[in-house]
């Protein structure tokens, strides 16, 4: 949400000359000003677009302002309510305050007041939808990076560079683990709508009966339990990007009405008779085959072509194992807890590469999050990985009848240590080494000394 953003203001009042005024002394870049002569043009309008404040006359000649307020607190939630009154109803806009209006001003009014009053009904809106924003946000963001040299992750990088400045909805699929949220957030963080908001969701974990009200939103009354008006995730991503994370979990209805909002950015809340405009990027994910799914009649073929306008794959961690060590720096670094990161020693690094990743990066991070809990003094060495990356290592080694050089390297220097009795001095002089080169492969080696 930008700092300086348009207040949508509604000023209703029977008074012609009051209606002029507001248009004339209250519109500024920053504010826009629309006027209602009585309740049913009011309510025409905020059919039609979204206000953020209202200020109401108390008297009109089709209603009064507080039965309107009540109609807009329904309709239009967040919105701040400012009456409007003369000297004999300040009785009654001292009711309607009880009732959530959030000030009133009388007449005959001093313009600056009303401003005043207008800016500071507005920081409560602004501060209720980030509040709401800050609710849908993932709460711990990595940098929008994508980490990796491999040639599958440079052709990623190449697609995002292409697809981000576009409108154009992205597709993302791959392995549960793979990286699809950090894409999604490269993709908005290079798009048109950097500085709106992204908003995430995991389909997945919405319940199936307020999958619907939870999107699009919901009128007062609209369903057992709905005892207030809510907004949406669409009205959260107006004007930004909607990431839908594993969309293939939508149930078909649900499908529909999602079709329609990509197709003419439209959508209804559950209860509402009117339609709201928005503009919003979609970004989706799935690590399901959208294609099986359609033929198995479970995902709707008409959204999928929708969706499918542009796809990024993304490749298992077990196809770019080249990218492990650099996935790993970028952890170690991530979860350091002192000045330093820890190390990882060179065996260890052979176990992560032997391993196949089913849980591809996701796991990979909790696996060293686990190795720096169990370091010691430091240095991540097979004893702080679980015991399936270990075995691995060791079944690989066991397939072949030849040691790697390190392996070679470091059995030889232990044999020479173990025949010096532990004597570094010696070990290193029959080695041909410097002391500090021995203390230092010992130390890789996890070896204490």
């Amino acid at each position: 949400m930008t700092e300086h953003e348009t207040i949508q203001i509604l000023v209703v009042d029977d008074e012609q000359s009051i209606r002029r005024l507001a248009e004339k002394e209250l519109a500024s870049p920053r504010r826009t000003i629309t006027t209602a002569g009585s309740v049913n043009e009011a309510l025409c309008l905020s059919r039609k677009q979204r206000f953020d404040v209202a200020v109401l006359d108390l008297r009109l000649p089709d209603g009064n302002g507080i039965e309107l307020m009540e109609t807009f607190q329904e309709t239009i939630p967040g919105v701040e309510v400012i009456l409007i009154t003369g000297y004999g109803d300040v009785d009654s806009a001292v009711e309607a305050m009880k009732m959530s209006a959030y000030d009133y001003i009388t007449k005959p009014f001093n313009l600056d007041r009303l401003e005043l009053v207008i800016e500071k009904a507005f920081q409560r809106v602004r501060l209720q939808r980030e509040n709401l924003l800050l609710r849908h946000r993932q709460k711990d963001e990595p940098s929008h990076k994508l980490i990796g040299i491999s040639p599958a992750v440079d052709q990623v990088r190449f697609l995002i560079e292409k697809v981000a400045p576009t409108q154009v909805p992205v597709l993302l699929t791959g392995e549960s683990g793979t990286g699809k949220s950090v894409v999604a957030r490269v993709i908005h963080s290079r798009s048109r709508r950097a500085d709106q908001p992204l908003i995430t969701k995991n389909c997945g974990t919405l319940q199936r009966e307020l999958i619907r009200s939870e999107l699009f939103g919901h009128r007062k009354g609209a369903f057992t339990g709905a005892a207030e008006s809510s907004e949406g995730l669409l009205f959260l991503a107006d004007n930004g990007t909607l990431f839908l994370d594993e969309v293939g979990e939508l149930p078909m209805e649900v499908q529909a009405s999602l079709l329609r909002v990509l197709e003419n950015q439209t959508y209804r809340p559950v209860g509402d008779q009117n339609e709201r405009r928005v503009d919003i990027r979609f970004l989706f994910a799935t690590n399901r085959n959208l294609v099986d799914e359609v033929a198995d009649g479970r995902f709707s073929e008409a959204l999928y072509h929708r969706l499918n306008v542009f796809r990024i794959d993304l490749p298992p961690l077990r196809e770019r194992k080249e990218d492990i060590p650099l996935l790993v720096d970028y952890f170690r670094e991530r979860l350091r807890s002192g000045d330093t990161p820890c190390r990882i020693t060179a065996r260890a690094t052979q176990c992560l590469l032997a391993y196949d990743w089913p849980g591809n990066i996701r796991e990979l991070q909790n696996v060293i999050e686990r190795g720096v809990i169990l370091s010691e003094n430091g240095l991540i060495t097979e004893q702080a990985l679980p015991r399936e990356l270990v075995e691995a290592a060791r079944g690989m080694r066991r397939d072949t009848p030849f040691l790697s050089l390190d392996d070679l390297e470091k059995e030889h220097i232990l044999r020479v240590l173990n025949y010096v009795d532990g004597n570094r001095a010696k070990a290193s002089e029959i080695l041909g080494i410097g002391r500090k080169t021995l203390y230092r492969k010992l130390k890789a080696y996890g070896v204490d000394g």
